[in-house]
């Protein structure tokens, strides 16, 4: 009886325990159907949603890009891509072999993207229309298309450099790399389900569309850019230099309303130009700036209350500093002699700037080069900006406080420069420079506003009224006369800085001739900045070369925002200069009669002295008139009958004619424009013998 009750009772444990675990395991199993149902649901949704569908991704409208009037500047439009569905493609080999013509490709690489283990896959990216028109007449099952856009610039090479380019999927320079995540959007999707052997079940496509990128409109003028871009092109003809580069902007604000330089590259075609021609020299290069940077110290000077214009100074031509002799572009006839240091400043005189960076110190000296902006990048939204290179407290000796005064041994960039002198024109203050003005989104509606920003005050409102007049007379009666607009009050400096050779050695046949100024002097509206590095042909000085291209840049200029001339006391009459006598000079010689008169020096030849000068000495012409040298290299006194021609190119009509008939060949003229290639090209040739001469436009 007892073994019996003791049986039953582990019998019903056991059935109680089998009974709770069937519970437990009927209770997880709800938990678990509960956790996958409700909780995994999404996930595994969402993997079984991709393994039904596929995708086939259709690229955003990147956004637009406007000048500040609204006239675009880079814009894309729709093209198809052709991509394949490998699992869809019935003959791979078939397809190949017809794909492969129209393509442009090669069989063995259209099939071996066809064959890929993916759901879709690219064959031929941003084709032609007339390639989608052929390959839709095929019918090739598998084979589809997407939409994709292609970027464009319809101004071709206006303004490249600074909108950059956009390479298969994003933007590769300037702000087309700078403002990617703005200006990319965001993809969409082509969605469609199929079978298990991934073949699409058809008529349930579903449309997933992209969302547009964000649009740009800039600081910059299309109008001003293609006035600057017109005169680079031109000195680029002309002056044969390495490269110009030219930057304006608005000195009150900080806007940038042009930047280029030359040569540059047509984005539509990016490849085909070296990469050193993709980058905004302006912006991102170095070099020594020479006398444009005498404005710092002059600024320096006046607010420290150590410059006197009445003041003499007395220029040898030349002056030692720590056992190096510096010299004065004088030194030739022995110096300016004893002038004021306001003739100092117009006569742009080395010893007389290293005697006012002495009476500063290099402590104050360089605080005021810091608080100009140099040393330093200015925050320009553009990549790759340059910073420059000043000397530090601890470099700072006798030799460097005196080349710095006057602009050698510091490298600057051509932007840190035009902000400084923009201090000068707007009563001290020092800006940060910028280049979009607005950000939309793709409805129009405005995201961000620019507006200008102080960085800090580095000069009085009364020194930058001073030196503001100073700069004016510069460009009346000392280096900057080339300048000169009639009815208008100009503001400026030239610039003419030796260029720095291999291991740092300053070469004697290399320039950079440079000018800074703005107008009207009064109200500046534009600042700009020129300069033409390693000029092979024409003048080696500021004077003669930057300075006539600032004036036919700033001209136009005004005249396109319709500033009014300025308001002078009576009636401006027409100011005749008289030409001198050149005959028998050297060009150095020509060159320094030249220089303040607002007369420019045009060379016909390489070397020796001047044999003959158009128009003759004594007559009375106006301002900015060439004088036409030659060189006694023309003439052979061996063969009389010989004369060699000169590189005519860059000149016009008028002056090739005379240059030619001086020599007695005969000219046979094709189009108008200025000289882009003459046949014969420079070289000996018989008297009478016919020249014939292609004249175009620069920009063409």
């Amino acid at each position: 009886m007892v073994r019996d009750t003791t049986s039953n009772l582990h019998i019903r444990r056991r059935l109680l325990f089998i009974f709770f675990l069937t519970i437990l395991i009927i209770a997880a199993l709800i938990f678990r159907l509960g956790w996958v149902q409700f909780v995994m649901a999404g996930e595994l949704q969402q993997k079984a949603w991709e393994q039904w569908n596929r995708s086939i991704p259709t690229r955003s409208s990147r956004g637009n890009i406007y000048d500040r009037n609204g006239r675009l500047l880079a814009g894309s439009a729709t093209v198809e891509t052709v991509v394949a569905v490998p699992p869809q493609i019935e003959d791979p080999v078939f397809t190949a072999r017809v794909l492969a013509p129209i393509l442009g490709m090669t069989e063995e690489r259209v099939y071996e993207l066809i064959t890929q283990e993916r759901a879709a896959v690219y064959v031929k990216r941003k084709v032609e229309e007339e390639v989608t028109k052929e390959i839709r007449l095929l019918n090739l099952p598998g084979i589809t298309f997407t939409h994709e856009t292609k970027r464009f610039y319809p101004n071709g090479s206006l303004l490249s450099q600074l909108l950059g380019f956009v390479g298969m999927d994003q933007g590769w320079a300037g702000l087309e790399i700078y403002y990617e995540e703005l200006l990319k959007g965001r993809d969409g999707h082509i969605v469609f389900p199929t079978d298990n052997k991934g073949r699409e079940i058809p008529g349930v496509r579903r449309y997933i569309p992209p969302k547009e990128g964000m649009d740009l409109y800039l600081t910059i003028d299309e109008t001003i850019q293609f006035i600057v871009e017109r005169e680079l092109s031109r000195a680029m003809i002309e002056f044969d230099p390495e490269r110009v580069m030219a930057i304006a902007v608005n000195p009150k604000t900080g806007e940038i309303l042009a930047a280029a330089s030359k040569p540059d590259f047509d984005p539509n075609d990016y490849n085909k130009y070296i990469k050193d021609y993709w980058r905004l020299y302006p912006v991102t290069d170095t070099f020594e700036p020479g006398s444009t940077f005498k404005l710092v110290t002059l600024c320096a000077a006046v607010e420290e209350n150590i410059y006197n214009e009445n003041e003499y100074f007395f220029c040898s031509g030349s002056v030692t500093i720590a056992g190096h002799t510096i010299r004065c572009w004088t030194s030739h006839k022995g110096g300016h002699g004893s002038i004021s240091y306001l003739e100092a400043v117009l006569g742009s005189c080395n010893p007389a700037f290293i005697r006012l960076g002495e009476r500063l110190g290099p402590e104050r000296m360089f605080q005021y080069i810091r608080a100009f902006g140099y040393g330093t990048k200015s925050g320009l939204d553009y990549p790759g900006e340059g910073t420059g290179l000043i000397f530090r407290p601890g470099q700072i000796g006798l030799l460097e406080l005196a080349t710095s005064s006057f602009g050698q041994g510091i490298s600057v960039t051509p932007l840190q420069q035009v902000m400084a002198v923009s201090a000068i024109a707007n009563g001290g203050y020092l800006l940060r420079p910028y280049v979009i003005r607005e950000i939309r989104d793709d409805q129009g509606g405005v995201v961000e506003k620019r507006a200008p920003e102080i960085i800090r005050q580095v000069i009085s409102r009364d020194t930058s009224k001073r030196v503001t007049l100073i700069m004016e007379e510069v460009v009346k009666q000392g280096s900057g006369v080339n300048a000169t607009i009639e009815g208008y009050r100009i503001a400026g400096k030239t610039g003419t800085a030796q260029k720095v050779g291999p291991g740092g050695v300053y070469m004697s046949d290399a320039y950079i001739l440079s000018f800074i100024g703005f107008a009207p002097a009064e109200d500046p509206q534009v600042l700009l900045y020129i300069a033409v590095d390693g000029a092979k042909r024409g003048p080696q000085w500021g004077s003669q070369v930057s300075a006539p291209l600032f004036r036919a840049i700033i001209k136009d200029v005004l005249s396109y925002l319709e500033i009014s001339p300025s308001q002078f006391p009576g009636k401006q009459e027409v100011k005749l200069i008289e030409v001198p006598e050149l005959k028998g000079l050297t060009v150095d010689e020509a060159g320094a009669l030249l220089d303040t008169r607002g007369l420019l020096l045009k060379l016909v030849g390489k070397d020796g002295i001047i044999k003959d000068q158009t128009p003759k000495s004594g007559a009375q012409v106006p301002m900015q008139t060439g004088i036409i040298v030659y060189l006694e290299d023309l003439w052979d006194d061996e063969n009389p009958e010989q004369v060699r021609v000169p590189d005519l190119k860059g000149m016009t009509v008028k002056e090739v004619g005379e240059i030619l008939s001086r020599l007695n060949l005969k000219m046979e003229p094709v189009g108008s424009g200025v000289v882009v290639k003459q046949e014969p090209a420079a070289g000996k040739l018989k008297r009478g013998t016919a020249v014939k001469v292609y004249f175009s436009s620069p920009l063409q």
